[in-house]
């Protein structure tokens, strides 16, 4: 089996090393920050130091912590500053302890100022799964991985999440007309073309929506799953986490849009996940055929919006680096839209809009 992998290219750590020197400037939110770091009387407030490039409003600044507060909180603990306007900390609170009684490890909460959106974290660390993948310990990380998304799916219970519904789902792939079309492609659709994009989207709305619904991360991949020492992995990231379809996180872990691997090999990876939650009692189909669509269609719904997402990253926020990024999304869509009748027609739109030769597949 082949265990060709490849990264994304300007692939900048997600996590900045532990010495790397404080370059965010003497803004108002950080002074706020700092005062109300030196209230807690725990840390070394002029150690602090940027922690993460995170593609949200949200900061994160490691800073090391005062030599009678070691023994309980360990050398460095890490400071969220999430502007109350922009992010919504109490949801982060609130997945953080789902998360922790789930059994999987996620940063202990020291102190909190909801009202100022701040938190002081424990330090799960600064090597990303993306930093610590190879070919020769992948198959060992995503188990691990696999195993605490299947905790995590066990605990879920509906009414304690937010629903990703139809209306979540069909705003979410918008972003991909609207940024990547319009936007990157500097294009318009015609109404037909407008027409043929819309049966797509109902296409795998309609697919993903007759999942069994799970706690669903939102983001599990290898940017937001810290490599730990023990008690692999450490999960960040999950303040937007909700209650929809089983497959949304497995896909994307393993079609992820840092990272990818050898088709074979993911498929091997997605058949030992569906095993094991299967022998968990977690409601995947019986048929792997079936649960593999699910799979493909949910990968998809995901991919779509992220191509919209980082191009809207790069013309509304000023952060370019995620255009790298959009070839492998781009073959993670056109490989899946390739395979299914429905799906079809998204390929031909594309390939009208990018000026591409058709590709002849087998359709199944």
């Amino acid at each position: 089996m082949s265990l060709l992998y490849k990264l994304s290219r300007n692939r900048a750590p997600k996590l900045a090393p532990a010495g790397e020197q404080n370059t965010a400037g003497a803004d108002a939110r950080l002074v706020q920050l700092k005062a109300w770091l030196e209230g807690l009387n725990l840390v070394q407030v002029a150690s602090s130091r940027p922690a993460s490039v995170d593609a949200s409003f949200r900061r994160y600044f490691r800073v090391d912590v005062l030599p009678e507060a070691q023994g309980q909180h360990g050398a460095t603990l890490v400071a969220m500053d999430a502007p109350p306007e922009r992010e919504n900390t109490a949801a982060f609170v609130k997945v953080d302890e789902l998360l922790a009684n789930a059994g999987v490890t996620v940063p202990v909460i020291v102190a909190q100022d909801l009202e100022q959106g701040f938190l002081l974290l424990s330090d799960l660390g600064t090597t990303t799964y993306l930093q610590a993948l190879n070919p020769d310990n992948a198959s060992a990380l995503y188990a691990q991985a696999l195993s605490a998304l299947v905790k995590i799916q066990q605990y879920s219970e509906p009414g304690v999440l937010p629903e990703f519904d139809r209306a979540f789902m069909l705003r979410e792939l918008n972003i991909f007309p609207e940024w990547y079309i319009g936007k990157h492609l500097n294009t318009t659709l015609t109404p037909a073309q407008d027409a043929e994009l819309q049966k797509v989207f109902e296409a795998i709305v309609g697919n993903c929506l007759a999942q069994p619904q799970v706690f669903m991360h939102r983001d599990y991949h290898s940017r937001n799953l810290m490599w730990m020492d023990e008690n692999n992995p450490g999960i960040l990231d999950f303040q937007d986490a909700v209650y929809g379809p089983i497959t949304y996180d497995a896909a994307s872990l393993l079609r992820d849009a840092y990272v990818s691997w050898d088709e074979e090999l993911v498929l091997d990876w997605v058949i030992r996940y569906w095993q094991h939650a299967r022998a968990a009692g977690l409601p995947v189909h019986k048929d792997f055929d079936t649960f593999y669509r699910d799979f493909e269609f949910m990968a998809l719904q995901r991919h779509l919006k992220i191509l919209g997402l980082f191009c809207r990253l790069n013309y509304r926020d000023g952060k370019p680096l995620y255009l790298g990024d959009l070839p492998t999304v781009m073959e993670y869509v056109r490989t899946t839209a390739n395979r299914y009748r429905e799906l079809k027609p998204l390929i031909k739109l594309l390939d009208v809009l990018e000026q591409r030769q058709p590709d002849v597949r087998y359709t199944f």
